[in-house]
């Protein structure tokens, strides 16, 4: 049996598939066996027959270079570019907490490290019909250690400790803070660091700068992460 890991936001569009894709790609390129998986990914186009095209999954197999197949990664794929929940509401095919666990689950079996990413930011609603369904009862379900990706400018000190108070609150282990879109030598975002580190007592392990193709991680710090 494999082990897992969570990887959720300070919110949307901080970078998280992005993140996701190099932590990936360290573990496959260091001779692990890592594969991917999402819940549901909401915001894609369609191909040439018609068909979604699920954006974050194929991103990172395409940077990581995993040979997992496409249509392991992801159960739940929609075309607006709105929370899950809403999305299901117009499109169909709302999200079953079963299906996930199961196909979570099976991946696990099958392969040592999964990397889960989460949708949005820690508080997303999945589902909101006659199941109510939230990204942290995924979480729970899956029992998962966590990473939260932030982007490391102004107001990152805010989200960060918000995001980590909250999922504290709630019991969720959170293992690292990883910043996005990071300039070193920059001074306030090297103080954004350290006063994230100081207020939630969480370790920004990793800082990762636009375009970046390498996420500076030893792969098996890394892989001791996930359970």
């Amino acid at each position: 049996m494999g082990k897992g890991i969570f990887i959720t936001g300070t919110g949307t569009d901080v970078g998280k598939t992005f993140v996701t894709a190099l932590l990936v790609k360290k573990l496959h390129e260091s001779g692990k066996d890592a594969v991917y998986f999402k819940a549901a990914v909401s915001g894609n186009s369609r191909d040439a027959n018609g068909r979604l095209i699920p954006g974050d999954p194929l991103h990172v197999k395409t940077v990581s270079g995993i040979p997992q197949p496409l249509g392991e990664m992801c159960p739940y794929i929609y075309e607006r570019a709105v929370s899950p929940h809403l999305a299901s509401r117009f499109e169909g095919d709302p999200i079953s907490l079963e299906r996930v666990v199961s196909q979570y689950h099976a991946l696990r079996e099958r392969h040592g490290l999964v990397t889960m990413e989460g949708s949005g930011g820690i508080i997303c609603p999945l589902r909101h019909d006659d199941v109510r369904l939230m990204l942290e009862d995924v979480i729970a379900a899956l029992r998962l250690p966590c990473l939260v990706v932030a982007d490391a400018g102004l107001g990152t000190i805010n989200a960060v400790v918000l995001t980590c108070t909250y999922m504290k609150s709630r019991d969720i282990p959170v293992k690292g803070v990883i910043f996005n879109h990071f300039h070193a030598g920059d001074a306030m975002e090297e103080d954004n660091r350290l006063m994230c580190d100081e207020l939630t007592g969480i370790p920004v392990i990793a800082c990762v700068a636009d375009g970046a193709t390498d996420i500076q991680l030893d792969a098996d710090f890394l892989a001791s992460l996930y359970e």
